[in-house]
């Protein structure tokens, strides 16, 4: 998981404000089925289109005629216009601040006074450098090919897709002013967020239960506390989890090992139901919970509200000031 104390730096020489790259890192989370695999061609095809954005995006950068040398020279020269900016700008190894505004940051005071709301959607697909572009594609390979092995690209998809939204609809809430975002974690902290939900919702079909919510949980837990570094959007981290949390619970249910198994039962038995009532159940409240809080989001954010004016100590989820750093914007 990539972190630090990013700045970028403006063609004037001075520091901008601050940017925050979302993060992620996670290990596999293997689950047992007796269900038919998928084939999975959607997770390569979106590591292969962030990897093609990056390209194209330093591409475009092209360090070695815009920068201008205030903060050092281009890293990786023989690139030539694929070279980074200067380490001291972006130690991440990547683009200037201002080409990933250009190309589709999410800024809030574009998304809303600029009606620029493409701009949550195009976040998720750029990323701050190299460091963090292999942390989230390792990310989302770990997670994403075992998901959509389960349960088919269709869904996987959706999920990854929309917590990214998400994601960034709660960051642009709490992360005003001139700051940036940029990164695909709030789409991978959804896939987490529904492999826990779709443990929960399906808990009565696996065995070693426990063992496989405490790992679960250990690794959400850490990335997220990882997110409290300063410069590191952990409002997308929390907003594509509960995204994709809820939407486990719609999307990825499974039917009861009884029901699967009904053409080997005796003739005259009794068949099982397909699902628990409790899944029905958490099915109902998911769908209630991401109508409302995606309603209620979108129309906070294009009323120009400020979340932390609603939560005096929802800054602490993002940056918790030390003796080491501050937290500043």
């Amino acid at each position: 998981m990539a972190s630090g104390d990013l700045e970028r730096g403006g063609s004037n020489g001075k520091n901008r404000a601050s940017n925050y790259y979302q993060s992620s890192s996670t290990g596999p989370y293997y689950v047992e089925s007796t269900e038919k695999q998928w084939t999975s061609w959607l997770v390569p095809m979106f590591v292969v289109a962030n990897v093609a954005v990056f390209v194209v995006v330093m591409y475009i950068n092209n360090c070695p005629k815009n920068n201008l040398g205030f903060e050092g020279s281009c890293v990786a020269k023989f690139l030539g216009r694929l070279s980074f900016q200067p380490l001291k700008e972006n130690p991440l190894f990547g683009p200037s601040s201002r080409t990933l505004e250009k190309l589709g940051a999410l800024e809030w005071n574009k998304v809303v006074h600029g009606n620029q709301g493409w701009r949550l959607i195009t976040c998720i697909w750029l990323h701050a450098g190299v460091i963090h572009l292999l942390a989230n594609m390792l990310s989302l390979v770990f997670i994403g090919i075992r998901l959509e092995q389960q349960f088919g690209f269709v869904r996987v998809g959706l999920i990854y897709l929309l917590s990214g939204f998400g994601g960034s609809i709660l960051s642009s809430l709490f992360i005003q002013g001139n700051s940036i975002s940029v990164g695909a974690s709030g789409a991978l902290f959804g896939l987490l967020g529904a492999m826990l939900s779709e443990l929960l919702t399906n808990w009565t079909i696996y065995s070693n239960k426990a063992a496989a919510l405490i790992t679960l949980v250990v690794i959400i837990a850490v990335n997220l506390a990882v997110g409290i570094l300063p410069h590191v959007d952990n409002f997308a981290h929390i907003g594509g989890f509960l995204t994709g949390f809820l939407l486990g619970f719609v999307l990825l249910l499974r039917p009861q090992f009884g029901w699967v198994q009904r053409h080997q039962l005796p003739a005259g038995a009794h068949d099982k139901s397909k699902h628990k009532a409790y899944q029905y159940v958490f099915w109902v409240i998911a769908v209630v919970l991401l109508i409302v809080g995606f309603t209620m989001g979108l129309v906070m954010l294009f009323r120009g509200e400020n979340g932390n004016d609603h939560c005096s100590w929802c800054h602490y989820l993002s940056c918790v000031p030390t003796s080491k750093w501050h937290c500043g914007n």
